[in-house]
């Protein structure tokens, strides 16, 4: 046959076509041939039915019997139709779509984000506020400001010490100028960045040439006086010579002060700028200089956008640990520790343990003491790793330890009965920021700020359920969110409604932190299970993948500190539940359970019983389980348990379990699943020739980037945009003739035969596409990130000529070619015909049909 005969007759009319293909009664309906495998039961020629009826009861009782069979033909066809639609989309109605893709990209990013080897930590923390191993001791708490804080001079010694080992921040030197000008300065800062320190080295350089060993430095409590007013009476009573400690009045001349004010606890309200500038004067009078530290927050916006306002940026952790370093090994005399101790910083393995992007002081300081022992030979590698991966928990400690304590002391209302709870949400939420940040890291920005709310809410009335919570609708500040947390924000890809646009994602600073806060508050904040568990069912419902797979994962690992209870309250009651949406969190976090492999064997155990004795929910939520490829001791056993579940009540699941069937096909027991499907296609019973025809048809229109769990690099990850068939048709060459003769089954058994030729015509335009340039919509939008149709064709080039082995099978793809042609909507160009006719009928073949054509 000619390359452009195709394109020719497609403009004839059908019932003047010489050529048209005997035995199609239209063409709208594909020519009819024998089976490979023999005739299929239910599925034989119309002719063939009709002629047997008519011999059997006469010419009325064979129309009766041949229009019975037509129906049940069609019905049959409906009901294949039906079950190769999403099976995920049901509470949004038949046609209502969800984005696999996206939800396979959310799970491939939570699991990233979560499983980083740190579900349980080696790290000792019986005494989680220091960092206690062999001999080294470090103190690592960053105080909740102003609660610790007691007033009174800086020795000398202290003073000394900071010279020595202070690594100056990025503007540092603007810092000292605005001080030194104003004499008073507002410092805003997270906690444990070193704030505090740089604000002790400014006042020990403008003071240098002050006050003498009385208190040249001095610390004042926050709570002897009220604030800053209180400061400003200490001021005035040492300038005056009130109170005896200095001696003559010159002498007390040249003091610096440190206040740290703690503006997050209920009922603290910041200084005013009459307040900060009464300050100013008095410390001007005496000639004496103070520092105002501050936290990041929406209570010190206005402060730190004052005219005494900085904000002071944290110092360089490289710098940091070589000083620690240079501190520790001093005594060594050691000169050549340094440079090894920095090479073992830089050993990937010890950066993955640490886990934080930057390091705050105490927390290079602890690192250098590890480092430093470790040269030294007091601790082996593995003591290393193990200390180096407990700085990310003593931080998610100190983030959380005692946050509620004001409010377990309210005051009393004056009645003596109702106690007086203030601002609970505004003092929870950077707490919820930094759990929903764990569990939703790599989203964008809304999506956790819109959870850390809702987590706010939980959280407030969990702590005080008699009142109901408020909080102020404009005092959110992105970039104290980020401070406090230590967060940072970056433009990416964020799926919306199967598009991707370019929008704000937040992460940790560091792959430790996000298991280090969820191990925190799930081993030692009991109370906190409850509202947690509450708001994770609620991001369960929420339709973006963004949030509710990674919800799911989260939920997985909690699941693995305690299964009991993650089970119990998270996974069970979601799997029975009836919305799709409910059941497949509760499959993805079972299968992120089983990921670790202390609890595989329960989670097999659980999947199993479900696939056998469980309700139909049950049944559901175990087959989108097993599709991950965990939950069995084999692939044969998922399919096993597959086969079971979609065979039950009629093939009532029929469809989610012929979806997971086609999950399966990633894994690299790809063989087995297709030897597999081979032999339901060949069974007798019609429910398991049901299952194979649907997950054929499914395997040709599902893409790889909605059932793939790998990163991009594998072969199959490479091809995320493909349609799985057309990649497996690639990668797996060896598995090119069977997936072929699958798909020829499914072509033409007469119940899959429609939904067959539906799906080999999008094979076919996806390579199509690529010869003018088209942009599909939808699901395609995988296949238009990995560059166009034109990257397809080796997979259509490889399954074609299996496809098209005989002269009825090329008839059957040139009418498919014909019907495509004649599309009113989309209609396939000539040259494209062509091109699809060139890669299924090779030079040869073509030369072959046309000398036959001839003859």
């Amino acid at each position: 046959m000619a390359d452009e005969a195709v394109a020719e007759r497609a403009a004839e009319p059908a019932s003047h076509d010489p050529q048209r293909p005997q035995g199609s009664r239209s063409p709208e309906a594909p020519p009819r041939g024998r089976e490979r495998g023999g005739e299929r039961g239910g599925d034989r020629g119309d002719e063939q039915a009709q002629g047997e009826a008519e011999a059997h009861d006469g010419p009325e009782a064979g129309d009766d019997e041949a229009a019975e069979r037509a129906k049940e033909r069609e019905r049959a066809a409906d009901r294949i139709k039906d079950l190769t639609r999403d099976p995920l989309a049901e509470e949004d109605g038949e046609d209502g779509p969800t984005d696999l893709a996206a939800a396979a990209r959310a799970r491939r990013a939570g699991r990233k984000l979560l499983t980083s080897g740190r579900d349980f930590t080696s790290f000792d923390r019986s005494r989680i506020g220091h960092a206690h191993i062999g001999d080294i001791n470090v103190s690592l708490d960053a105080r909740r400001s102003g609660v610790a804080m007691r007033g009174g001079p800086v020795p000398e010694e202290e003073l000394r010490r900071l010279r020595r080992a202070h690594v100056e921040p990025a503007g540092y030197v603007r810092l000292r100028r605005a001080l030194e000008s104003r004499r008073l300065l507002v410092l805003g800062g997270a906690p444990g960045t070193g704030r505090t320190c740089t604000a002790l080295a400014l006042l020990d350089e403008v003071t240098r040439d002050g006050a003498g060993d009385g208190g040249r430095v001095r610390r004042f409590d926050p709570h002897q006086g009220e604030g800053v007013r209180g400061l400003v009476g200490e001021v005035k009573g040492r300038d005056g010579g009130e109170d005896g400690e200095g001696g003559e009045g010159g002498e007390r001349r040249g003091t610096g002060y440190l206040l740290e004010l703690a503006l997050d606890r209920p009922g603290t309200l910041p200084p005013d700028e009459m307040d900060l500038d009464q300050l100013a004067s008095t410390l001007a009078e005496g000639d004496a200089y103070a520092v105002v530290v501050v936290s990041v927050g929406s209570a010190a916006n206005p402060l730190l956008a004052g005219r005494y306002g900085m904000v002071c940026p944290p110092a360089p952790s490289q710098e940091l640990v070589t000083v620690r370093l240079r501190e520790r090994l001093e005594e060594a005399r050691d000169h050549e520790a340094l440079e090894r101790a920095a090479r073992i910083a830089e050993d990937p393995e010890v950066i993955e343990a640490v886990g934080l992007d930057d390091l705050r002081p105490a927390e290079a300081e602890l690192l250098a003491s590890l480092l430093a022992e470790h040269l030294l030979g007091s601790l082996t590698r593995e003591e290393l790793l193990a200390g180096c991966r407990g700085i990310a928990a003593v931080q998610a400690h100190e983030w959380f330890a005692g946050v509620d304590r004001a409010l377990a002391a309210a005051p009393s209302s004056g009645d003596g009965r109702t106690p007086v709870r203030s601002a609970t949400a505004a003092l929870f939420h950077p707490v919820a920021f930094r759990i929903a940040l764990a569990v939703l890291g790599g989203g964008s920005h809304s999506a956790v700020s819109a959870a850390a709310h809702l987590l706010t809410w939980e959280l407030s009335v969990q702590s005080d359920p008699d009142s109901t919570p408020s909080r102020p609708l404009f005092c959110d500040d992105p970039e104290s969110d980020r401070a406090l947390s230590r967060a940072r924000s970056d433009n990416g890809a964020i799926d919306v409604a199967g598009a991707e646009v370019t929008g704000q994602l937040i992460f940790y600073r560091g792959s430790a932190l996000p298991a280090a806060v969820l191990a925190e508050i799930w081993d030692r904040h009991f109370p906190v299970r409850a509202p947690v568990v509450r708001w994770l069912r609620l991001l369960a419902d929420d339709p973006r993948p963004q949030v509710s797979v990674r919800a799911a994962v989260a939920a997985g690992e909690l699941s693995v500190r305690d299964f009991e209870y993650g089970f119990g309250e998270l996974v069970r009651p979601l799997a029975e539940a009836s919305s799709p949406r409910r059941r497949v969190f509760a499959s993805t976090a079972l299968d992120q359970v089983a990921g670790h492999a202390s609890h595989r064997k329960a989670v097999r155990k659980v999947v199993d019983d479900w696939s056998r004795y469980g309700t139909a929910s049950l049944r559901w939520t175990a087959a989108m389980t097993l599709g991950h490829g965990r939950a069995a001791d084999s692939v044969d056993a998922a399919l096993d348990a597959l086969a079971r579940i979609g065979v039950r009540d009629q093939g009532r699941q029929l469809a989610v379990a012929s979806l997971n069937v086609v999950r399966l096909l990633t894994l690299p027991e790809c063989a087995t699943v297709l030897r597999r499907l081979g032999q339901w296609a060949e069974d007798r019973r019609e429910e398991y020739q049901d299952l194979a025809l649907v997950t054929i048809v499914r395997l040709a229109t599902t893409g790889v980037d909605e059932v793939l769990d790998d990163e991009p690099g594998t072969p199959l990850g490479d091809r995320g945009g493909w349609p799985l068939l057309l990649a497996l048709a690639v990668t797996r060459p060896e598995l090119t003739g069977t997936l072929a003769d699958l798909l020829w089954t499914a072509l033409n058994t007469a119940r899959s035969r429609d939904v067959a030729f539906d799906a080999l015509e999008a094979l076919l335009r996806s390579a199509s596409r690529g010869e003018r340039g088209e942009r599909g919509e939808g699901s395609e939008r995988g296949e238009r990130r990995e560059g166009g149709g034109d990257r397809m064709r080796p997979g259509l080039a490889a399954l074609l000529p299996a496809l098209t082995s005989d002269e009825h099978d090329r008839q059957q793809l040139e009418w498919l070619l014909r019907r495509m042609m004649r599309d009113q909507d989309r209609p396939l160009t000539t040259e494209q015909a062509s091109a699809l006719w060139r890669l299924a009928v090779p030079a040869r073949q073509r030369r072959s049909d046309e000398e036959e054509s001839h003859g």
